[in-house]
């Protein structure tokens, strides 16, 4: 069940396969071409388990949180790869609106963090805008 708050969490991955967007509302998701990953990549460049998104209570508000993403499995295994988050290679990032995520040579993912209306709308501008390049 989804957190009570009105902030829309949005996770939008490009890979071999295309464009999918996952709306985030569980408190823990792992990424990676592994089956059993709750957002699977298909990619020979990505790992079984690559990264894991863990929500985190903001302090200021308990209606509130956020999207911490961790290179690796939840054991703490890293990926082969790592993570690229806004061009730096970290093991670990607090998300931010926008951010870019990179997990390998053609996946990708942006995250939102806004009203349901502006996501939509700015993811849409995004993806147009790197397919017109």
């Amino acid at each position: 069940m989804a957190a009570e708050t009105n902030e829309n969490h949005l996770l939008i991955i490009e890979d071999d396969q295309g464009r999918k967007e996952f709306s985030l509302e569980h408190p823990v998701y792992s990424i990676g071409r592994d089956r059993e990953c709750n957002i699977r990549l298909m990619s020979q460049f990505v790992s079984r388990r690559h990264a894991t998104l863990v929500r985190l209570p903001r302090e200021h508000n308990s209606h509130s949180y956020y999207y911490r993403i961790v290179d690796g499995d939840a054991k703490g295994k890293p990926s082969s790869n790592g993570l690229m988050i806004n061009g730096r290679k970290i093991p670990a990032h607090d998300l931010r609106n926008e951010d870019e995520i990179v997990f390998g040579p053609q996946v990708r993912a942006i995250y939102y963090l806004k009203g349901l209306a502006e996501v939509e709308n700015e993811s849409r501008n995004y993806w147009s805008n790197r397919i017109c390049r």
